[in-house]
């Protein structure tokens, strides 16, 4: 009983000691952001990296997402004669929920893994030392370059998964359902609001927040050689995951609630 009570404690702790530690790389980040120079090569870099080369994932996700959510929309709109509102109910249903989400998960694990992967592997070999050794700042480094990348990439690749999904939709709306391209996209684009499309790149821009602090937290506290870069690397999968679902809740009742 003793040592139940023990174990719990010491999560407890060890959970406490990460949200500080996350804390404090959050208010270090956004205090280098706005006094200090920005690393523009290194964004430049990093753009490609985290977001150029993530356009394959969100081209296949997106497009086979918006053809998926077509089939069951009609499926269930038929019993009641509806099937013709494919259209609204796949664009907003992209716009607001399953593009900011559904992606930020597929390209939140590559990110997410890479960063952890990178800067742990320069904890590990003590190149971040090295670092504070020469009077640089990792922060400034390391975290800026990529925050700043992710955080201006990803909502754009979301809305580029908003109109792949929408299209999507329209491939299967015309050419196994029978609906009109013209008919499809008058419907969709009429329910269609700013503020769905705002919403969802609002979400966005929290999801790539978390995704990149806690990949970079993770990596910078990493050690135990290559086993302990992997367990960071799996570490910052799951807990990006679990993030952006429980996060997703809130952010949706704050955003209907506007």
């Amino acid at each position: 009983m003793r040592f139940g009570r023990d174990w719990q404690d010491w999560r407890l702790w060890r959970g406490l000691e990460y949200v500080g530690g996350l804390s404090k790389l959050a208010k270090d980040a956004a205090h280098s952001l706005a006094t200090q120079r920005w690393e523009g090569a290194q964004i430049v870099y990093q753009m490609d990296v985290l977001g150029v080369q993530s356009f394959s994932i969100v081209l296949i996700t997106a497009t086979f997402m918006g053809m998926v959510l077509a089939i069951q929309t009609a499926y269930a709109l038929d019993a009641f004669g509806a099937k013709l509102y494919v259209g609204e109910v796949v664009a907003i249903s992209m716009t607001r929920e399953l593009a900011p989400v559904i992606i930020s998960l597929m390209v939140g694990g590559r990110v997410g893994a890479g960063i952890t992967a990178e800067i742990g592997a320069m904890k590990v070999t003590e190149q971040i030392d090295a670092l504070r050794a020469m009077g640089a700042n990792p922060v400034r480094k390391l975290v800026v370059p990529r925050l700043v990348a992710v955080v201006f990439f990803l909502p754009l690749l979301v809305l580029l998964a908003d109109a792949l999904g929408i299209l999507g939709g329209y491939i299967i709306s015309t050419f196994e359902l029978q609906i009109s391209g013209r008919f499809y996209f008058s419907h969709a684009f009429r329910m269609l609001k700013f503020t769905d499309v705002l919403s969802g790149l609002g979400k966005t821009v929290f999801f790539a927040t978390a995704i990149t602090l806690i990949g970079c937290h993770n990596g910078m506290t990493a050690g135990g050689g290559a086993d302990g870069v992997g367990r960071a690397t799996t570490f910052t999968v799951v807990l990006s995951s679990i993030v952006i679902l429980i996060s997703n809740f809130f952010l949706t009742k704050l955003f209907l609630a506007l």
